[in-house]
């Protein structure tokens, strides 16, 4: 028996092959051969986890020699192990009805034997980034070798190599280097034909079958056994491993660094946790370095799990995988931090590109690193400060859109007047029935502020050109409080006298509010009245109610301090992430907002949802009659959208009575009758309601409409719209429609759920 040894010690930088070869319908990933003692070799053959044995008829031996073949099975990816004479001789694989002869590789663990090994993969880093993530690892960790996986086409990776080679001479500290390439070049002219390992007489219905290369494995972390690879040819005798990846860093460490941490601790294994960082900014025509990155994101808290062992104290028959060593558990409690610097991984002129900089702080750790270890200069976050001191209530703002609103807009007005909003901006558009001139009349006796909605001049919808309009508005930048919200809202206030002051005397230092909606539906009510929609509308969605999404969505009245740059529609956009400390956000029980919503998020879930304090009443439909005027005139900000049938069922919520707001009815019929004492005033509304019942009449009159008009006020609709409880959210997406007759008949609150498909929309 010729044993392997390992011959090829050329300095630092070791360059070695994977031997993927296609064989047949199979592919091997692999194939080593380890020897356990003066008589016996082992080959172990890896396939790819596309293969199975089942059906593909693998077997492996070696010569004539009957040969005892054990299989294993690593998450899919099958292992055959077979023993072998002659360590230099190929062994025979056969699939399905075809034979192979496949060269072995020798296991060369004794180049690391006792090292503190780090195993990486390369994705593109250059050479330049490889010998900076291997001096820094050197100098602050104790790591005296490497393995890189290369992901590079051959001749790449020997490029990568040989300047590699030019640039670690100086590395103190550092053993080897092992650069792994992807697969074996195959087919070279200078094999004598003689010793072609794919020659195998005596195969099947020929004398000889070539091997084909493999293609470019450009996914190896998609395979399971590549660790396993890694670990039979080189790395079973380490003192130490730590897998990750070559644009990763290990955290500094007061204590011992990670490899004695894996060796002295109980499992021989310690969990690694990847923080992702990123550079601020990028100076002109220069290319990211580990120096650059000194922020992360303040909102994220999730780790990439990654490991480091000790390879004589872990088990055997463990297995080492991408993100966990399968067989060994380290303790939950001792992670290991490691910064992933994503400017490498992902190169990039413009770091927005792959991160949201509304997220991103620096981080104190990384500008050390930035400074005294790689000497940079990287780009700073600017300072930002508050534009206001927390305390005092000072004014409060509205700022909303509307179109064809006008029998409504006196009583929305009175409410919130009366509540103790100071302010109102209004923006209308393309209306028919009065809106615009009533809310110029307003602004003439000084109650409101009215504008035409610029959209035509940009290529906004009409809700979003008119909050960034709204920006340079006088009233909104001296305002101290804000909120955007729609004239089918109503802030119910449930604290105190139901009023703002109230309300932020309940909330204290709170700096953000998110209202909560209640969907409230029609109440059954078919015709529009003119009466006060609060009185009116008494019904709406459980507090529970998570679907459809819209049912949680809030508005927030926020502070006009500066943390954030823009209006939004339900709350504030543009965060300065410099000041993300500063947001002091609460639901409508008081409760805190966790920092995950601090820069996107617009509804509330099971976790976050809050109605004692204040919750937001949305009469998205009204009344059926009113409805049709509302789907002519068309939504203000999905203006592609329709609002039909499906919009009614999803919109219309008539589970529950909750009648809180009714106690302000009193107080609002007096601020309404001192506005409609103005003649002016009530003749303005007076001549919107007679232009809302008449362009009712005309609706009506349409066949669409009145087919519209019957359905909406179905007994089978009324019964729906008490059991969105039961419903799934791809009911609410494909429409009332979907849903069969004996579910329609079930009583609102027994014991069934029903859903479809996505996409399904008709029963």
């Amino acid at each position: 028996m010729t044993r392997p040894a390992s011959t090829a010690r050329e300095g630092r930088i070791l360059e070695r092959d994977l031997s993927a070869l296609t064989l047949g319908r199979a592919r091997v990933l692999d194939a080593v051969v380890q020897t356990g003692g003066r008589d016996a070799a082992m080959a172990r053959v890896f396939f790819s986890s596309a293969d199975s044995d089942e059906g593909l008829g693998l077997e492996v031996g070696q010569g004539a020699r009957e040969t005892a073949v054990t299989q294993h099975n690593f998450g899919g990816a099958p292992v055959f192990e077979a023993a072998v004479d002659d360590c230099d001789q190929p062994v025979t694989v056969r699939v399905d009805d075809g034979a192979w002869s496949v060269p072995l590789q020798p296991a060369e663990t004794d180049l690391l034997a006792g090292m503190n090994v780090l195993v990486a993969v390369r994705n593109g880093e250059t050479p330049e980034i490889a010998a900076d993530w291997l001096t820094y690892h050197a100098a602050r960790h104790g790591m005296q070798a490497a393995v890189i996986l290369d992901r590079a086409e051959p001749s790449a990776s020997r490029d990568f190599a040989t300047a590699l080679r030019a640039l670690v001479e100086d590395i103190a500290g550092l053993d080897r280097v092992i650069v792994v390439r992807c697969r074996l070049p195959l087919g070279k002219p200078d094999l004598p034909a003689e010793a072609h390992p794919f020659n195998v007489p005596g195969a099947p219905g020929k004398d000889r079958m070539e091997i084909p290369p493999a293609d470019p494995w450009r996914a190896p972390l998609g395979e399971f056994l590549i660790y396993e690879i890694l670990r039979a040819r080189f790395l079973e005798q380490a003192r130490a491993v730590a897998n990750i990846d070559l644009f990763d860093l290990l955290a500094p460490d007061e204590g011992p660094n990670i490899f004695e941490r894996a060796v002295q601790s109980a499992s021989g294994c310690v969990q690694l946790g990847g923080v992702q960082a990123y550079p601020w900014r990028l100076r002109p025509d220069s290319a990211a370095g580990f120096g650059d990155h000194i922020c992360t994101q303040f909102d994220s808290d999730a780790l990439r799990p990654r490991w480091c062992l000790a390879p004589g104290k872990v088990p055997r028959d463990c297995i080492w995988r991408l993100v966990r060593v399968v067989g060994v558990a380290p303790a939950a409690q001792d992670v290991a931090l490691f910064y992933r610097c994503m400017a490498l991984r992902h190169p990039t002129e413009s770091i927005s590109e792959i991160v949201p900089k509304t997220s991103l702080v620096e981080t104190p750790q990384l500008l050390e690193l930035a400074h005294c270890h790689f000497d940079a200069k990287p780009v700073r976050i600017p300072e930002e400060r508050l534009q206001r001191p927390a305390g005092g209530r000072g004014r409060t703002a509205i700022v909303t859109t509307m179109k064809n609103e006008g029998p409504f807009i006196l009583e929305w007005l009175a409410y919130h007047r009366m509540i103790g909003v100071d302010d109102f901006l209004i923006y209308t558009n393309d209306c028919t029935d009065g809106t615009d001139t009533m809310l110029q009349l307003l602004q003439d006796k000084g109650l409101v502020q009215h504008r035409e909605n610029p959209f035509r001049s940009t290529d906004l919808k009409p809700q979003h050109a008119a909050l960034q309009a709204a920006e340079e508005e006088p009233v909104i930048r001296e305002a101290d409080w804000v909120v955007c919200m729609d004239v089918d809202e109503f802030i119910n206030i449930k604290c105190g006298a139901g009023r703002l002051e109230d309300l932020f005397e309940a909330v204290g230092d709170a700096n953000m509010i998110s209202m909560t909606w209640r969907l409230f539906g029609n109440n059954d009510v078919r015709d529009f009245t003119g009466d006060l929609i609060l009185r009116e509308f008494t019904r709406c969605a459980h507090e529970v109610t998570r679907k459809p999404h819209q049912a949680w969505g809030f508005k927030t009245l926020f502070r006009n301090n500066g943390i954030f740059k823009k209006l939004g529609v339900h709350r504030p956009k543009g965060l300065k992430p410099q000041l993300w400390q500063d947001i002091r956000w609460v639901n409508g029980s008081g409760k805190p907002m966790p920092r995950e919503m601090y820069r996107n998020g617009w509804r509330s879930s099971l976790s976050t949802y809050g109605y004692d304090l204040v919750q937001l009443n949305h009469y998205a439909v009204r009344s059926a009659e009113s409805f049709l005027v509302k789907r002519d005139r068309g939504r203000v900000n999905h203006v592609d959208r329709d609002q039909g049938l499906s919009y009614w069922f999803r919109m219309n919520n008539n589970a529950e009575e909750e009648r809180s707001i009714q106690r302000m009815i009193p107080a609002l019929e007096a601020e309404l009758a001192r506005l409609m004492a103005d003649p002016e005033i009530a003749a303005a509304h007076a001549y919107s309601c007679a232009r809302h019942r008449e362009k009712i009449a005309e609706l009506k009159q349409r066949d669409d409409m009145l087919t519209l008009f019957q359905e909406l006020t179905s007994e089978r609709l009324q019964k729906l719209s008490r059991l969105h409880a039961h419903f799934g959210a791809n009911v609410f997406l494909s429409g009332p429609g979907v849903i069969p007759e004996e579910i329609a008949e079930k009583a609102p609150g027994s014991d069934f759920w029903f859903t479809v498909k996505r996409g399904e929309t008709t029963h």
